[in-house]
């Protein structure tokens, strides 16, 4: 499907497009594609090319330091960017918790945060999931305890993504035990590198290491990290998860996957057999799969339409986050019928953080199935976001 856009936009695009295939690091573009995993200089190299020139924070009005693009402009550029095969900005910073503090934060924290998240020369991580408060995390006993001017900060964060190259962490916090437990929670940012923060590497079934736990043990803090008010943390990471949910669609890369899906079934193998692309039942499915990347593409304008001025995409983005984690999975899952035997790769033991994982480097398409599998349980578990559109959208 081929969306019109306006001359003026088709020049943006152009721009756009010849950046990447001119002035983006091309060390950067050929270790994507071979799957391998970026240092943290690497990761920061990439999005401060892009916060050089005032695009990583994309969607970002023009007065808290973004480019103040329309909407169509910021659809085209993550089009763009993942058309090219460049690394996906790591929202963590400039998705996450950015909009959270140039919408709830003081003159000071946005004066504080904003530039480097959005120049990408600072680094950030997500603290929300614990052991006992993945899905339910308003079950959360991550406890923040007002002593003066400081919060004291024990307990753990688990699956927690980027810690490896981040800076910093914005946590949910608990500083209350009310009766409804979503009370009482507030909203912290805290250093990596303070004295009592400890980061352990996890590594996921793609053979990465991308997802960390971080334990706090007295770890203190000053009040004036906290983002607006105490007990307010979990209106404001509402709001944060609505702009998470948006950022799955990945247009660009899940076509250019498809496409390389389909070269792949069109060639004859080696032994002589018919083309996969002439199976009916695997043409059916790739067809299909087609029309899925059409319908998410037209779902994702129509819930950017409703933050053009400003706003939160609210509870419509779980429809969002549905429709693209089982995209992602669907093609994930016809590139591994597509390669075949040549995708499988053996995995070793190892679980160096050094380690990019077997897979990844000779199988980037099978690395990319197995990871996509936690796209339907990270930001949510899509049966949450079924109950989300049943309670809150369907009003059931």
């Amino acid at each position: 499907m081929n969306l019109d856009f306006d001359p003026a936009l088709q020049e943006f695009r152009e721009e756009i497009r010849s950046f990447f295939a001119h002035d983006y690091p091309g060390d950067i573009l050929a270790k994507v594609a071979a799957g391998a995993s970026l240092t943290t200089a690497e990761v920061r190299e990439a999005e401060m090319a892009l916060g050089a020139k005032g695009w990583l924070a994309s969607a970002w009005p023009r007065e808290h330091g973004g480019p103040g693009w329309s909407i169509e402009q910021q659809y085209i550029f993550d089009e763009e960017l993942e058309r090219a095969g460049a690394p996906t900005v790591t929202p963590m910073g400039v998705v996450y918790v950015g909009p959270v503090v140039y919408t709830f934060g003081t003159k000071t924290q946005k004066a504080r945060w904003l530039p480097g998240i959005a120049d990408g020369s600072v680094g950030w991580a997500q603290g929300y999931s614990e052991p006992e408060a993945g899905s339910d995390l308003a079950s959360l006993q991550f406890s923040a305890v007002r002593d003066g001017d400081e919060y004291i900060l024990n307990g753990t964060k688990i699956w927690t993504s980027a810690a490896n190259h981040a800076d910093w962490i914005f946590l949910l916090t608990r500083t209350s035990h009310e009766a409804k437990k979503q009370l009482g929670i507030t909203f912290i940012c805290a250093p990596l590198d303070a004295p009592g923060v400890t980061v352990k590497p996890i590594i996921s079934i793609d053979g990465k290491y991308h997802l960390s736990q971080c334990d706090f043990a007295d770890v203190r803090v000053p009040v004036s990290n906290r983002i607006g008010e105490e007990g307010k943390g979990w209106s404001y990471s509402q709001y944060l998860l609505g702009n998470e949910r948006t950022s799955y669609a990945r247009i660009g890369g899940k076509r250019s996957q498809l496409a390389s899906i389909r070269a792949i079934a069109s060639q004859i193998p080696t032994g002589g057999n018919q083309r996969l692309i002439d199976d009916h039942a695997f043409a059916m499915r790739l067809s299909a799969a087609d029309m899925r990347v059409d319908a998410l593409e037209i779902t994702t304008l129509r819930v950017l339409c409703s933050v053009k001025d400003g706003g939160s995409p609210g509870n419509e983005a779980s429809i969002l986050k549905i429709m693209a984690t089982e995209t992602a999975q669907e093609i994930t899952g016809l590139f591994c019928i597509a390669a075949g035997e040549h995708g499988m790769r053996k995995f070793t033991d190892s679980v160096s953080p050094a380690w990019t994982g077997e897979a990844a480097f000779a199988a980037p398409g099978v690395a990319t199935y197995l990871g996509t599998r936690a796209q339907s349980i990270y930001g949510g578990t899509n049966e949450i976001q079924r109950n989300i559109i049943a309670k809150h959208v369907l009003g059931l």
